[in-house]
């Protein structure tokens, strides 16, 4: 499944959303610029789960340690994984700004990716490969989405075998399809030593981040969480008639 947008407009332009945008387009032009000598600026500002265990153990609260904990956040594999990341954020992270406000927005969008950075090192603990992506953050987001508009209605590419449908789902389900989907592969991934090690997708980061911004929401949501569902609810029936 392949959301092609929602149906709740934002209230306020989204300077927040859009910066991270523009954010993680420059860090991967930049990235590129370097050409074949990439890997070793993605294993210098990645994450990597036992570095950075060693690294406490060596000098507990060393600040180089944490740096790629945050640095991780804007690097991508490639064009795919940038592409895929920036309209999943594009789709749902402006109605989770609306809701909590700008300077809120950030703080969150930063903690869910610190929490599915931490998912991930207990779940592989040992890997020796750097995490990059946005996703975990972005699942964050998509957490704070599931709860707070669980009623919108998802644009949704579904490919079946050599057919494609554009169908509308509520959101409550495609996110809570993606959720589960995440769980029954990291669980998976976790049983298979030999792709651990070789590398992937962090399935469990995506978990992290996704439980991190539904915990997270009973924080950072604003007072009038359900009332823009319900305007657009509204604007809806008005049209119809």
């Amino acid at each position: 499944m392949f959301p092609l947008k929602d149906n709740i407009p934002a209230k306020n332009f989204p300077i927040v959303n859009i910066g991270l945008i523009v954010i993680n387009i420059v860090f991967f032009i930049y990235q590129m610029s370097y050409g074949q000598r990439v890997d070793q600026l993605i294993f210098a500002f990645g994450f990597v789960p036992a570095r950075f265990l060693a690294q406490q153990a060596d000098n507990w609260l060393s600040p180089s340690g944490f740096l790629p904990i945050f640095s991780s956040m804007f690097l991508h594999a490639n064009l795919l994984h940038l592409i895929g990341n920036m309209w999943m954020l594009w789709i749902f992270g402006d109605n989770v700004e609306d809701c909590m406000g700008h300077g809120r927005y950030l703080l969150f969008f930063i903690l869910c990716g610190v929490a599915s950075v931490a998912a991930q090192a207990v779940a592989n603990p040992q890997s020796a490969i750097p995490m990059i992506g946005a996703s975990g953050a972005i699942s964050g987001v998509l957490g704070a989405y599931f709860l707070t508009y669980p009623q919108a209605r998802i644009l949704t590419l579904l490919p079946i075998f050599i057919l494609i449908y554009i169908i509308e789902l509520p959101a409550y389900f495609f996110l809570g399809f993606w959720f589960v989907i995440q769980i029954v592969q990291g669980s998976a991934y976790s049983l298979n030593a030999e792709k651990m090690a070789g590398g992937g997708v962090a399935w469990w980061a995506h978990v992290g981040g996704f439980a991190a911004g539904v915990i997270l929401l009973q924080v950072f949501r604003c007072k009038d969480w359900q009332r823009p569902v319900i305007q657009s609810e509204k604007k809806i029936r008005r049209l119809s008639r």
